[in-house]
């Protein structure tokens, strides 16, 4: 194994191989960027690509694609309150308040690093930890998924700017716009009102480029501003960034990759659970929860850590088992096979070198995304310079194609249509669109895992054997209960200690 590992750092260091591996990154970042253009999508476009290509090569082209792609999504998150990719949702909320600042520059390399550190962190328990990290994602069954989506649920409360119930309400929507479609038990449709199209269910690349891209250009509209956000270029600032999370966001860091990491693992559950779930928890860790969603840069650290460990977390199951854990896995296990590679535990034993290549290959790509992604943020942050009626107009171009290039539908221009003027009013009223997205994102899980966990219970004759006995549910649910119940007793000392200061 020793021999494979020198060969695949040898390979992952071969000047051809970085060449490939840097342009796969500046057009993964590219397609992130870009609202509707998700990872899959250009993972997909490159297969045809490696059909030439030495198995190796074509493997870390289409990492550092990957790798590139969801990292990307962070710079629209931040620059224009629009995520690339449904990873960086929770990214928005610190991101683009930083942007409104004026510390938009900040928030951009804030989020390349943590990217890169998450990404080596999740290829570390990739190449350390295969095997039992995939066999402890087959343990997780529908009441695992269930009380995991109900953990995500639990930061409902604080997505909404000092108000609960609002944050609640808006949950409550996503969680409705969820269930429209085919019930995922008795096949019977739900809110279709008779209309065919909406057989399908709401798609949720669409959904949340309406909720956010088309809300924030009404709003833009509505607001009449000549630019977004005033913008100057600060000299020493990578310094200054590299300085703070060394010396504040330590934890956050290893906290946030480690979550993003074993969420990864699961088949179906991704960046966009990941950021969320680690965003609750480095709020509920930190000493000002109350500044989260108001320019926190905690708050980019945690989601862009926890999303970007997701990249190889995903890939573990498809590795070890030949099951890839999430829609980009599935592209790449293609990948694996046009070139006679078939997945699972003898991958590392019949082709050692090209296993250890990719591993390898991945933590340069993310180190080498350092570089790439410096010099796209600086061109990035440009955008802050243009007018913001130019800026509109090119949103909503993109964010028609993005739309439609999901299926080649044009219903799904209407979803996102629909759902942009959904969002723009639920703005002017006070509502953000987090938590609506939140719970159209954890909801069809959640529904999912509830109503095949109801025929496990109805064929095992136990309810509570099913939904709670079970080790890994058992622990999820503490979690939901610690969830739910810490920031209630934070809020009570917190009051207590300001009245004992007034009666002092």
């Amino acid at each position: 194994m020793l021999g494979d590992i020198l060969v695949g750092l040898q390979n992952s260091l071969n000047p051809i191989n970085l060449l490939i591996m840097t342009l796969s990154l500046a057009g993964g970042i590219t397609i992130g960027t870009l609202p509707g253009l998700s990872a899959t999508m250009g993972v997909a476009l490159l297969v045809p690509l490696t059909f030439g290509m030495e198995p190796a090569t074509g493997l870390l082209m289409l990492g550092a694609m990957y790798c590139g792609a969801i990292y990307g999504g962070a710079n629209s998150a931040i620059l224009i309150n629009t995520p690339g990719t449904p990873s960086a949702v929770c990214t928005t909320f610190d991101g683009y308040p930083l942007t409104k600042q004026g510390r938009a520059d900040e928030a951009l390399f804030t989020a390349l690093v943590a990217s890169v550190i998450g990404g080596i962190i999740g290829t570390i328990f990739l190449g350390v930890a295969t095997q039992p990290l995939a066999l402890v994602s087959l343990k997780f069954g529908s009441p695992e998924y269930f009380w995991m989506a109900i953990f995500g649920l639990t930061i409902l409360s604080s997505l909404s700017e000092g108000n609960m119930i609002k944050g609640l309400l808006g949950g409550a929507l996503g969680l409705l716009l969820a269930t429209i479609g085919i019930d995922p038990v008795t096949g019977h449709t739900r809110f279709t009102f008779g209309f065919r199209p909406l057989v399908e269910g709401i798609t949720l690349i669409p959904a949340m480029i309406g909720f956010f891209s088309f809300a924030q250009v009404l709003s833009l509209v509505d607001e009449n501003q000549t630019y977004l956000a005033e913008y100057t270029s600060k000299p020493g600032l990578v310094k200054k960034v590299l300085g703070y999370l060394s010396k504040n966001s330590k934890i956050n860091l290893l906290r946030s990759s480690i979550l993003g990491t074993f969420v990864g693992i699961l088949p179906g559950a991704g960046g966009n659970v990941a950021s969320f779930v680690a965003y609750n928890e480095a709020k509920r860790f930190s000493k000002n929860p109350d500044e989260f969603g108001k320019g926190n840069i905690e708050g980019v650290v945690a989601s862009e850590s926890a999303n970007n460990a997701t990249v190889s977390s995903s890939l573990i199951p498809l590795l070890a088992l030949g099951i890839p854990g999430s829609p980009v896995a599935a592209v790449l296990m293609g990948g694996l096979l046009i070139h006679g590679l078939n997945p699972g535990a003898k991958l590392f034993v019949e082709h050692g070198v090209i296993a250890y290549t990719f591993i390898i290959g991945l933590v340069v790509a993310n180190l080498l995304m350092l570089l790439v992604g410096y010099f796209g943020a600086k061109l990035f942050a440009q955008v802050l310079n243009v007018p913001s009626h130019y800026i509109a107009t090119i949103v909503i171009v993109f964010s028609v194609i993005g739309s439609y290039a999901i299926r080649n539908s044009l219903f799904d221009v209407v979803i996102m249509l629909v759902c942009g003027v959904i969002g723009f009013i639920t703005l002017k009223a006070g509502f953000e669109p987090g938590p609506i997205v939140l719970g159209l994102i954890l909801g069809a899980i959640a529904e999912d895992g509830f109503s095949l966990s109801l025929l496990m219970a109805q064929a095992s004759g136990s309810i509570f054997g099913t939904f709670v006995a079970r080790p890994i549910s058992a622990f999820l649910i503490l979690l939901c209960v610690l969830a739910i119940v810490s920031p209630i007793y934070v809020r009570f000392k917190k009051n207590r200690k300001s009245k004992l200061a007034q009666s002092n």
